[in-house]
């Protein structure tokens, strides 16, 4: 089912609604095909949706790009605030952590 992120952006995410029932009897199967398709299940109970299964790589991956688009958030917020520093003050103050300098002058 497709969904739109934005002007010009679409992602397609593949997924499967399966009672608890269904998944409980074909557990193996069902693993096995969400790991081969990257496939994401939602899991219901009593005809609502409970859980969402998923392979765990793809977890983590899903994980890494949230992290990375709340960094560019938090950097977007920063450059609008004026929490800015030059890129060559930076560089100097790792410079001088790296040569065993006073973190503490920075």
């Amino acid at each position: 089912m497709p969904s739109q992120f934005g002007p010009n952006m679409v992602v397609t995410m593949s997924e499967s609604i399966l009672s608890l029932s269904q998944f409980k009897a074909d557990a193996r199967r069902l693993l096995d095909k969400i790991r081969a398709e990257s496939t994401t299940l939602v899991l219901t109970q009593n005809g609502r949706a409970r859980a969402v299964v998923e392979d765990y790589e793809q977890h983590q991956e899903r994980q890494r790009a949230l992290v990375m688009l709340k960094l560019m958030v938090q950097g977007e917020r920063d450059i609008e605030g004026g929490r800015v520093v030059p890129q060559e003050q930076v560089f100097a103050a790792l410079r001088r952590r790296l040569a065993g300098g006073d973190p503490a002058d920075d």
